[in-house]
């Protein structure tokens, strides 16, 4: 490797061709880098994430980066992984490798040991499988081996970081948005008249992907809580299976809606490239999911002055202030939740101010600007410091 000069190139690593909050927040770390300190190179396959980063000025470079995990040819596509990043590697003559996925962690790892480059792991997942694996040896294991190889780990929350081996050193840097593209708006009529919601009811809402983890079941449980003090309420779920996943899921909780008696009052929105008019148009923002890693919807809706109702578990207490940008209640207390949101429903002022209150919070923790000089300051010592 070169004697190294500013601007370091980094090789940044996903295998994901879809756009994740891991994906989005890499795309604003890319886009945003003080091209005077640090190069950025994007080393993907084909999709969404590729073209997104093109059409940034991101320099792209297709590589394709199968799935490992019960393939018969795993160890045949490891090995080409490798090769590539470690050939991408000499040839932008990298400072470091950034891994942003866990896959791409796994490739990434071994190709920076192999051409004696730093591995940055950032880890955005309390797990290396999407789930809580059935075995934890085998994630405990490998967390160690990428731990031990990685210069530097980062971690989107304290939550994600307590799920890591404790003998390493983390830094933990919030992913951030940009709070200009969130700003507070009170049109959402555009919206209620798309999905035929009442233009003056009270709106409570959810996003996410109609998956058992994101908690859309638990959502309706509540809506139908909710219903049976406030009849007029009308409840919006904005999320589909973008991924093209079975949709049994969906169906089921369609079913549930119409079982509780919402069918009217309900809304199924599907997958929405875009939630800032959805976010618009509700009052109250509900987190019903399981334990998140961060959850960058919650700051989202924050950014857009609605107060936000969730379990106390996970990143979200790292998220929401109790009491201040809105209420955390105990996990899977359905009940719970329920009570806090209708807490909101009946007092507009109540609701103005955790909203006012969220956006002040986001503005100060969690911008896409802060974010960006940590993770830049970050790199450059680890980088002079090697």
């Amino acid at each position: 490797m070169s004697k190294r000069i500013r601007p370091y190139p980094i090789l940044f690593v996903d295998h994901a061709p879809a756009m994740g909050g891991a994906e989005h927040s890499l795309l604003d770390l890319l886009q945003n880098l003080d091209r005077r300190l640090l190069t950025p190179h994007l080393a993907a396959p084909a999709g969404k994430l590729a073209e997104a980063a093109t059409q940034r000025g991101i320099t792209v470079h297709l590589t394709p980066l199968p799935r490992l995990r019960r393939s018969p040819h795993a160890l045949i596509n490891w090995h080409k992984g490798i090769r590539m990043l470690m050939t991408l590697a000499d040839t932008v003559n990298a400072a470091a490798i950034y891994a942003n996925t866990v896959r791409s962690a796994v490739y990434a790892a071994l190709a920076a040991r192999l051409g004696q480059r730093p591995f940055v792991w950032h880890m955005h997942d309390f797990w290396l499988t999407e789930e809580r694996p059935s075995s934890l040896w085998p994630d405990t294991l490998l967390k160690q081996l990428l731990c031990a190889q990685a210069q530097l780990i980062i971690t989107n929350s304290k939550a994600t970081a307590d799920h890591l081996p404790p003998n390493y050193h983390y830094v933990t840097i919030y992913n951030g948005i940009d709070p200009d593209k969130f700003r507070p708006q009170n049109n959402g009529r555009p919206f209620r008249t798309r999905f035929q919601i009442p233009h003056h009811a009270p709106l409570v809402g959810m996003v996410g992907r109609l998956r058992p983890w994101k908690g859309a079941h638990r959502f309706i449980t509540l809506a139908e809580l909710i219903h049976q003090q406030m009849p007029h309420v009308h409840f919006v779920i904005v999320g589909g299976t973008p991924l093209s996943e079975d949709d049994s899921y969906t169906n089921k909780i369609h079913d549930q809606a119409v079982a509780a008696g919402l069918g009217n009052r309900c809304h199924f929105t599907g997958h929405l490239e875009d939630v800032r008019p959805a976010l618009a148009a509700i009052d109250v923002f509900v987190h019903p999911g399981d334990p998140e890693p961060f959850g960058l919807v919650n700051i989202e809706a924050m950014a857009m002055q609605k107060p936000v109702v969730a379990f106390a578990h996970g990143a979200l207490p790292e998220i929401v202030v109790e009491g201040e940008t809105g209420f955390l209640v105990p996990p899977g207390d359905v009940s719970a939740l329920a009570a806090a949101t209708l807490k909101l429903l009946q007092d507009a002022q109540l609701r103005q101010r955790m909203g006012k209150n969220g956006r002040f919070h986001v503005l100060q923790q969690f911008s896409k600007e802060r974010m960006v000089r940590q993770i830049e300051q970050n790199l450059l010592t680890m980088i002079e410091q090697a």
